[in-house]
């Protein structure tokens, strides 16, 4: 297809529909899978395995070797993008809702614009990005300010901290990926991070697992594996191939609400004043930031920016 032009193809809005399910329902099965796996056992399990399965996609397109000349960068993306991320999440669901913590990830925009504030792009100073970032940042305001989250206690807020910072780390991968990685296939920096971030992992995850998994727990972590990392990072490549980075990342804004529904339905988590009150303005907030109130045609390759970039969050 012609990325030059406004028209998006059928196959593009199937794969806009698998990236908003398959990004949306982590936080469903981290919640399932941290209540008898340890959160290191989570994140070494869904990254070894999503490493085996794209091994033999990687190995057919030559993406390893690149990925293995800059194996620095790439192992700086994986611990920005995975390692720190994968953990926090998993810790922060021991405590918090999958719903509540799938929207707190999606102010990704958010964070990536004050990123992109500070290294200097003055585009972030127009008034809708601005006035974007500030409702954003009011609705993480009213949801964290909740009645029920202040009456959990302090834990509730180490949480809430955990996943914010997962955010942040989320917003940063991609300006990694534009200043060190550009020129190195996506599919070896992902192949290539998720093993190495796996195997740091698998002992931590060993020596902290206490009890066996319930089997409810381990088919959980095996679909976080095969489906949300491994199936969705395939389905994102071709995504960002059909439609271009710039507008690859649209999904994300249906995220929260596949994470929110599927949280009050199959788990039965409230959906409190808070929530209402504050989803829309997070996602509200989070257009504004990212798009200054546009929607923007995809830009040829060669003149894509870094502040171009999805700033997606792989849950």
């Amino acid at each position: 297809m012609n990325k030059t032009t406004h028209a998006v193809s059928v196959r593009a809005w199937w794969l806009y529909a698998g990236m908003a399910l398959l990004w949306g329902i982590p936080y469903l099965f981290i919640k399932e899978a941290v209540a008898t796996i340890s959160p290191a056992g989570v994140v070494a399990g869904r990254t070894l395995l999503g490493a085996l399965i794209l091994l033999p996609f990687a190995l057919r397109a030559k993406a390893l070797g690149p990925a293995l000349k800059k194996w620095p960068w790439v192992l700086l993306f994986g611990a920005i993008e995975m390692a720190g991320p994968f953990l926090l999440l998993s810790r922060a669901e021991t405590v918090l809702p999958s719903g509540l913590t799938g929207l707190l990830v999606s102010t990704v925009p958010l964070f990536a614009a004050v990123i992109a504030m500070l290294a200097g792009d003055r585009g972030m100073l127009k008034p809708l990005r601005a006035a974007g970032l500030v409702l954003g940042f009011v609705g993480v305001a009213v949801i964290v300010a909740g009645p029920s989250l202040v009456a959990s206690g302090s834990g509730a807020l180490i949480a809430l901290g955990e996943v914010l910072l997962t955010a942040i780390l989320y917003a940063t991968a991609p300006f990694v990926v534009a200043h060190k990685l550009a020129d190195v296939p996506s599919l070896g920096t992902m192949t290539l991070s998720l093993g190495a971030v796996g195997l740091v992992y698998l002992p931590i995850g060993l020596v902290t697992q206490h009890g066996v998994p319930t089997a409810r727990s381990s088919v959980s972590l095996l679909a976080l594996a095969v489906l949300c990392t491994a199936v969705a990072f395939i389905f994102f490549f071709a995504l960002i191939a059909e439609v271009g980075p710039a507008r690859a990342g649209l999904f994300t804004y249906v995220n929260p609400v596949v994470a929110l529904g599927l949280g009050a339905v199959l788990l039965g988590e409230p959906i409190t004043p808070g929530l209402l009150i504050g989803f829309p303005l997070v996602i509200v907030g989070c257009w504004l930031a990212a798009t200054g109130g546009r929607f923007r045609a995809p830009k040829p390759a060669a003149e894509l920016a870094e502040s171009d970039l999805p700033p997606v969050a792989s849950g």
